[in-house]
């Protein structure tokens, strides 16, 4: 390996986001450049360092031995670099004021911002967990209670105002081990508490079907509702990416109806600098192969 010149920063960020977001697409979306750029940044860093960090199919991208061996330094070599701008900069931290839907958050959301360096030096992450409905009124207001982003679920592909990052079908979630209603048994339902979009939409769906129903667990976020679903409490509707691991897909054998499409959409305030950067990498990681 050459050690006469330093390493490339854009080649590392290159690199750092396409492992992170597992896509040379998503990685130029959060980067703002193209798919060609990215490859050329990857192609540049690995002869710089002698060694293939990437192995990449039509399908998947996956660390080599000594990609994953590189990825820890990577990290940390971002990071000295926004701590010397951000110690060297006189001005005060950029701030980006975010507004999440539960129903789209996840419970790896935590994760997923530090992954992407919302957290590093130079920016001030602000993220409110709130449900759909109040996040689609809230963006736009001034004052305190403004959002530079928001990121919320919604039925409507044509009228919500924003981009489409991706699209799902909502599902039923159970434990493993929980029994199929007997005919004309009433289903066990978790939910959030009311108004929430999912929550509607599932007890429409039962009614339309003239199935009964009763709500035995309403939690105040989609955390304690797949806690409540992997106790053995309830079912449960929620997207894929959202429900909680080894939760199963019950719809089908328990005869329930059909839950509708839904779309994760983005509405922004139009930004600059770090705030964009970061919304980019956060948009592109929540973008799905729905999204356009």
């Amino acid at each position: 390996m050459a050690t006469d010149r330093p390493l490339d920063l854009e080649g590392v960020l290159a690199f750092v986001r396409v492992v992170d977001l597992g896509s040379f697409t998503r990685a130029a979306e959060a980067l703002a450049t193209s798919q060609a750029a990215i490859s050329l940044r990857l192609k540049r860093l690995e002869d710089r360092l002698g060694t293939r960090l990437l192995d990449r199919t039509p399908r998947h991208v996956d660390l080599t031995r000594q990609g994953a061996l590189f990825l820890p330094a990577a990290r940390r070599l971002l990071d000295a670099h926004d701590s010397a701008v951000a110690d060297a900069a006189t001005a005060i931290p950029a701030r980006l004021s975010l507004g999440i839907s539960d129903h789209v958050a996840g419970p790896d959301l935590p994760v997923l911002l530090r992954r992407l360096g919302l957290d590093r030096a130079g920016l001030i992450t602000e993220v409110r967990i709130v449900p759909s409905r109040d996040l689609a009124a809230a963006f736009g207001s001034s004052g305190e209670g403004g959002y530079d982003a928001v990121i919320f679920r919604t039925e409507d592909e044509a009228g919500h105002g924003g981009a489409v990052l991706a699209e799902e079908r909502l599902g039923w979630f159970a434990a493993p081990d929980f029994p199929a209603p007997r005919p004309g048994e009433t289903l066990r339902l978790a939910g959030l508490a009311g108004p929430c979009t999912v929550r509607g939409a599932a007890m429409r769906v039962l009614d339309a079907a003239g199935l009964p129903w009763t709500e035995v667990f309403v939690g105040g976020g989609v955390l304690a509702v797949g806690a409540a679903v992997m106790a053995g409490l309830a079912v449960a509707a929620l997207a894929p990416s959202t429900a909680p691991a080894g939760a199963v897909e019950v719809g089908g054998r328990f005869g329930l109806p059909d839950l509708p499409r839904t779309f994760v959409v983005l509405r922004a305030r139009r930004l600059a600098g770090r705030p964009a950067e970061a919304l980019r990498a956060l948009a592109a990681a929540y973008r799905g192969p729905g999204g356009r």
